[in-house]
């Protein structure tokens, strides 16, 4: 089995390969596996419900694709707290017999990798997680990056292309330069995303600021109302979000407010709010890596797709996204797609107006993925939550 990624605990040090969801690479060495066979045993965890219209939402539809490409019948187990009490539902799937499981929120990785270690029958995929990361975060378990289990694969991708994006929508948008953003954890992933989003506004209204309040959850519909209540009430008029449900769309539509959501093209949640968002599609991943299992290989790549193989993806614009800004950012979509522009490309100071990038210097992937720790000038909040 291949390791993509050798990492050492300072990530900004690293040197890091990444296996694209719909690459050529050597993560090739998959796509060309016979059909699954129909008895294979595939399961897949969900922190909310597929009916959020976000997250495990968008990620159901992948699974979906699975089902009717391959004649598969996928076990889902929905509203698992992505914690330490996750490591049962892991280890039941493993008793089972499922030879395949997918984890689809960061806090499963640590105990999804002790399932594995014991379990190396089965073939466990991490979504939104690094192996990296969990030497860092193993509390010692995996300060070695070899002690890490050798069934077990990461996936996720490069959201901040689609984030900066949507964040050329929100700088548009608002007519009083004041943009909240309703956040789940402070984390890289997080953090990144914010920052990306930021950036996107601030490229077309400089003075534009990105308002930030945390939820500490990743699904709770009650708490992201009430954190976009607090915000739209300080004054915001477009709301940003990384949360798994349309709840801030919905309390954005209530104040007459404007909305990027995240996740899924939720546009039916809040017409009259909705300007755009940064999707997934899942289900080539999905696919591709129930049929390697069936030939029995365990994928342990790193994938991390981008919006040029087309795991990230742009939802669709709201009838309030006027033509000319649709075309703006149609036209700096290509440019992310060709490879001639990245979200994160000096000159970009921090939150402290202290420089960060210089002009022309662009930001490592691995930097992004486990040191991005601070907020880029702009933001209005703490990073630390």
């Amino acid at each position: 089995m291949k390791k993509f990624w050798k990492l050492a605990a300072t990530a900004a040090a690293a040197s890091l390969i990444v296996a694209a969801c719909g690459g050529s690479d050597s993560a090739s060495d998959t796509t060309s596996a016979p059909a699954a066979k129909t008895d294979l045993k595939v399961a897949v965890v969900y922190i909310g419900t597929t009916e959020d219209k976000g997250w495990s939402y968008q990620h159901e539809q992948g699974i979906l694709q699975l089902e009717q490409e391959l004649g598969l019948e996928v076990k889902r187990v929905e509203n698992i707290k992505d914690d330490a009490t996750s490591e049962a539902t892991f280890e039941q799937l493993a008793a089972d017999g499922y030879q395949l499981i997918f984890a689809t929120s960061f806090g499963y990785g640590t105990p999804m990798a002790r399932v594995a270690t014991k379990n190396p029958e089965a073939c466990m995929q991490w979504a939104t997680g690094a192996k990296f990361l969990l030497t860092k975060a193993g509390g010692g378990e995996y300060a070695d990056f070899d002690a890490l289990p050798t069934n077990m694969g990461t996936y996720f991708g490069a959201a901040e292309e689609a984030r900066y994006l949507s964040g050329i929508a929100a700088g548009k948008a608002t007519k009083n330069g004041k943009i909240g953003y309703v956040a789940a954890f402070p984390i890289p992933e997080v953090l990144r995303g914010i920052n990306a989003f930021t950036l996107g506004a601030r490229s077309v209204n400089p003075e534009a600021t990105v308002q930030v309040t945390w939820t500490k959850t990743w699904f709770d519909p009650t708490l992201e109302k009430q954190a976009s209540e607090s915000l739209l009430d300080a004054g915001v008029d477009v709301l940003g979000m990384h949360q798994d449900t349309t709840a801030p769309g919905v309390a954005a539509q209530a104040k007459g407010a404007k909305w990027v959501g995240y996740n899924s093209d939720a546009a039916e949640a809040a017409p009259e709010a909705w300007l755009t968002a940064p999707t997934w599609n899942w289900g080539p991943f999905y696919v591709k890596t129930a049929k390697a299992v069936a030939a029995g290989t365990c994928p342990t790549d790193e994938a991390y797709g981008t919006m040029a193989d087309g795991m990230v993806t742009l939802g669709s614009f709201g009838k309030s996204v006027a033509a000319d800004t649709q075309s703006m950012i149609e036209e700096k979509k290509a440019a992310i797609i060709d490879g001639s522009f990245a979200p994160f490309t000096g000159p970009i100071n921090k939150q402290d107006g202290s420089a960060w990038l210089k002009a022309g210097e662009k930001a490592e992937l691995g930097f992004l993925l486990g040191d991005m720790t601070f907020f880029v000038e702009g933001v209005v909040g703490s990073a630390k939550g």
